[in-house]
């Protein structure tokens, strides 16, 4: 007999709802928008709405679903169920699980924050599958973080761990919205690839210096996460400065963290990870030379995220499978 999972992720823009089923496959996706000026309320009425309505699209109830989860940002305390603490969200202390169970007809329903539930959805069903110890890193606005230790989500005993983006990677450096400077994300996010790039181009423009980069923001009228890798790709030689300083960072910030964890399988995720092989290949022998163990040891795989956006979504209708 089929046995199904429901998977929700809550965005602050939209909230995601997904039908999975015992091979970790997405059988079906929903959406319904935020609109997170309201109460926590309403939102979570909106929620239990939405996952009811893809049920009776897939022909099902809530007696057919064996457990749903969550993916919630900020501080998600899965083992009281309770969103303690969101800033795009008005949830604070707010028991989700128990009040979802209620409005939905489903038992069991567990909670994670989504960069954790990510994670575990990558270990899983995705590019860390059949590891016991890994990570994911997210390289998107921020750099989102998830650490799975012996098939289990390791998130601090007060369920605000796992903020990998916030370890210090230059003493003093650049300000971080969380207070501190020099924080990994503020270098090897998106954001700070960008920065990293206008940067490059008004030191081109101050010296009088020729770069792609510069047509390239006349042309797109903004700087991207791309700018740098497509002109690097055109032979463009201060587009490959900025890529090699980038990848210093994120270099840098990733050592630290095998050398912490020493996990199986590191997978990268985001929208800077889209460049693949172009990201891998100049990071590899970096990290291989600098870790901790000098080759002897079995050494960290990394790879690209395999689930994309549905990682929060399968990871989250997963969390009652942790060891």
């Amino acid at each position: 007999m089929a046995e199904y999972y429901l998977g929700i992720d809550l965005g602050g823009t939209n909230i995601a709802v997904g039908l999975v089923d015992q091979s970790h496959n997405m059988l079906a996706k929903m959406s319904t928008p935020t609109l997170a000026e309201r109460t926590s309320e309403a939102i979570i009425a909106d929620i239990a709405a939405v996952s009811l309505r893809l049920l009776k699209e897939k022909g099902l109830d809530p007696r057919d679903v064996q457990a749903a989860g969550i993916a919630a940002p900020g501080i998600a305390d899965g083992r009281t169920g309770m969103v303690m603490y969101s800033c795009n969200l008005p949830f604070r202390k707010t028991p989700i699980c128990a009040m979802l169970a209620e409005q939905m007809g489903i038992p069991r329903v567990y909670l994670d924050n989504d960069a954790n539930a990510a994670a575990w959805g990558e270990a899983v069903a995705g590019a860390a599958k059949g590891t016991a110890d890994s990570v994911m890193i997210t390289l998107g606005t921020g750099v989102g973080g998830g650490i799975i230790i012996n098939h289990r989500i390791i998130s601090g005993f007060n369920a605000a761990g796992g903020e990998l983006g916030h370890i210090v990677i230059e003493q003093g450096g650049r300000p971080c919205a969380c207070g501190r400077r020099g924080c990994w994300e503020t270098y090897s996010s998106a954001t700070g690839l960008v920065n990293l790039t206008r940067e490059k181009i008004e030191e081109c423009r101050r010296i009088g210096r020729k770069s792609l980069m510069i047509e390239m923001l006349a042309a797109d009228g903004k700087v991207s996460g791309r700018t740098s890798f497509n002109a690097m790709r055109e032979g463009d030689e201060a587009a490959r400065e900025v890529v090699d300083t980038y990848i210093h960072y994120l270099a840098c910030g990733l050592t630290n963290i095998i050398n912490i964890f020493q996990p199986e399988v590191i997978s990268l995720g985001g929208g800077v990870s889209n460049e693949r092989e172009n990201l891998l290949n100049p990071l590899l022998p970096i990290i291989q030379k600098e870790q901790y163990g000098g080759g002897v040891v079995p050494q960290t795989q990394l790879r690209i995220a395999q689930l994309g956006n549905d990682a929060g979504i399968i990871g989250a209708a997963l969390l009652g499978m942790q060891g």
